[in-house]
């Protein structure tokens, strides 16, 4: 299996520096990534390296807490979409969807999908805190908020990534929309599970170690 198509080439961290944007545009360009994912500061220079490329601009927004107003997240995900970005990772509310608050976190979904109508958007619902019927509804309330993907995890949560939790989205997703699993994609063989459990896209750190058969990612 060719895992190029499914990789979001990423690097979120706090010390992250041009350079080493620089450098993970050159990976994804030379790999075939579907895209970077890169901090919102980043993400002119990351248009402008990948340029022609075919790989896309991702970023992210309310991140990684999910603790901002919708309308700033709103305001966010449109200034990133006018940088260039391609596709915005949203972090839901989380503390609603703990309460049970489907309206809260389907509304707060609603705003960004408002603001970017003709990006990618991404909605992340932090799995590692939520319990199997939070997961369910929170998986239902971003695809009625008008996500295009439903991701596990911003990586910086308590866990990443599971088979099993890609396997619940997907039913409950059941083809309204796809699915990205990050955090803690580290081995081809992890890759490939998410995979066949449903994923469609992987947020990684260690593209580069998945697609030449080792396998280095962390974190994201």
């Amino acid at each position: 299996m060719d895992l190029a198509p499914y990789i979001d080439h990423t690097l979120l961290k706090a010390t992250a520096t041009p350079d080493d944007i620089r450098i993970l545009c050159a990976e994804a360009r030379e790999h075939h990534f579907a895209a970077v994912c890169v901090n919102p500061v980043y993400v002119p220079l990351a248009a402008a390296e990948l340029q022609g490329s075919g790989v896309k601009v991702a970023t992210v927004c309310g991140f990684p807490l999910g603790a901002i107003l919708p309308g700033q997240k709103a305001v966010e995900a449109r200034l990133s979409a006018e940088a260039g970005a391609d596709e915005v990772d949203m972090v839901i509310h989380i503390g609603a969807a703990l309460a049970g608050n489907w309206q809260t976190v389907e509304e707060d979904v609603r705003a960004v999908r408002k603001a970017i109508p003709d990006r990618v958007l991404k909605v992340i619902i932090e799995t590692c805190y939520l319990n199997e019927e939070q997961k369910r509804g929170a998986t239902e309330a971003a695809v009625a908020g008008g996500a295009d993907f439903v991701k596990t995890s911003t990586g910086f949560g308590t866990g990443g990534a599971t088979v099993e939790d890609v396997r619940l989205m997907a039913e409950v997703i059941a083809g309204r929309a796809e699915i990205k699993a990050a955090g803690g994609v580290r081995t081809p063989d992890d890759a490939r599970a998410m995979i066949e459990a449903g994923a469609t896209r992987l947020g990684t750190s260690g593209g580069v170690g998945l697609v030449s058969g080792g396998g280095n990612g962390s974190g994201y």
